[in-house]
């Protein structure tokens, strides 16, 4: 298996989606981006709940999922008076070659108005979205996130181990892959560091977790802290929680880091595995990933989990036999099967693996069948990180 179906972008990147995408800026433009959004077949709305400053953090993933290659084009509605415009996301995505259009309520007379230019523009771009039609492309061509949630002592002896083959087998054919939640990896940096290809890189992968670590003693919090339903579930220490959520990310070299901060954003550079400085919420990493190019995303989870992505096709997998019976609807790929003996670990990663190919080519995960299109943006606080000598 060397080849998925694709959409070709002008950029040559290419899509296992074929969405339009609505940016609102900022919030107080959301609902009526939702609303123009709703008119039109195949497109989703986003924004960001931060306040309406330029922070180039905020620009960066609301650009970068733009620029993500299941995105066919985009629409931006924007209130009229916010300091993070409309303006500043078009120069940086109209380079990609997408078609893109800005709007703004105030200078288009009101919400009905621009609903109607709206709707307008997204009609002619899902009318030349509809033309495009799928090729076949090498593996090499997609890039894989992996994360992981409501974690119990499953994940760690399955599920994680398991997207951690298919993550080794997309790499094997060219393919790169992206892990992050750097909170949870307390206690394993002297690991990750001996697989880093340079001393560069070793040094970025201690940064990162120790900063990490910094902040969470500057919030009073203790840098072992693990959630009441990782506790429930049987992890005992946060050292056994972060061996297994990093068995996700497989067992190949670490290329690099990918920063996502005030002024150094990182998306993967070639073929490999690569590591997401991020937050260890779960729907916002997803998005820093996706907003780095990840065109398919693989979430492990121990408890259950029903989180899907606005344009990314999410694949959940759990090492809970119980958890898969419970919850059928939302899990789409059972890793219990390791534990009970009736499958072995490889065998479940190729299946795994499998099932990101089938995505790839157009097959709908049960969280995109169900309508689920989670979207956050974290931002960090610039005031803190300078105190804490991060930036």
């Amino acid at each position: 298996m060397t080849e998925f179906l694709g959409y070709e972008r002008p950029d040559g990147s290419v899509g296992v989606r074929n969405h339009l995408l609505v940016i609102a800026p900022i919030d107080c433009s959301y609902e009526p981006a939702r609303k123009i959004a709703d008119q039109v077949p195949g497109t989703v709305a986003v924004t960001q709940t931060h306040g309406c400053g330029a922070d180039s953090m905020l620009v960066h993933n609301l650009v970068g999922t733009a620029l993500n290659p299941n995105v066919a084009g985009v629409l931006i509605v924007g209130l009229g008076c916010e300091t993070l415009t409309g303006e500043m996301l078009m120069e940086q995505i109209e380079p990609s070659g997408k078609p893109v259009h800005n709007i703004t309520i105030q200078e288009e007379g009101g919400t009905l108005k621009t609903h109607e230019k709206g709707v307008r523009l997204l009609q002619g771009m899902a009318q030349d979205a509809a033309k495009l039609r799928r090729e076949p492309f090498p593996l090499s061509k997609l890039t894989l996130a992996v994360e992981c949630g409501g974690s119990d002592a499953t994940s760690g002896l399955a599920a994680n181990p398991a997207v951690g083959v298919a993550a080794d087998m997309l790499i094997d054919k060219g393919g790169a892959v992206i892990f992050g939640e750097t909170q949870e990896m307390s206690g394993t940096q002297h690991l990750l560091a001996r697989r880093a290809i340079s001393d560069q890189v070793a040094k970025d992968v201690y940064a990162i977790i120790e900063a990490q670590e910094a902040r969470l003693k500057a919030m009073g919090v203790d840098s072992r802290w693990m959630s009441k339903g990782n506790i429930d579930g049987g992890l005992t220490t946060i050292e056994e929680k972060s061996l297994g959520a990093v068995r996700k990310g497989g067992t190949k070299p670490i290329q690099g880091v990918l920063f996502n901060d005030f002024d150094r954003f990182g998306s993967p550079s070639g073929p490999g595995l690569y590591i997401m400085d991020g937050t260890g919420w779960d729907v916002p990493s997803v998005t820093h990933m996706v907003a780095a190019g990840a065109q398919v995303v693989c979430f492990t989870t121990g408890a259950g989990s029903t989180t899907g992505h606005a344009i990314a096709p999410v694949i959940k997998v759990t090492g809970n036999p119980q958890t898969y019976a419970k919850m059928t609807d939302n899990m789409d790929v059972n890793a219990g099967t390791i534990l009970d003996g009736s499958e072995s670990l490889n065998s479940v990663g190729h299946r795994i693996f499998q099932m990101i190919v089938d995505t790839a080519n157009g097959r709908l995960t049960k969280a995109e069948a169900l309508g689920y299109r989670d979207y956050i943006v974290f931002r960090r606080s610039r005031e803190a990180e300078h105190l804490l000598g991060h930036c």
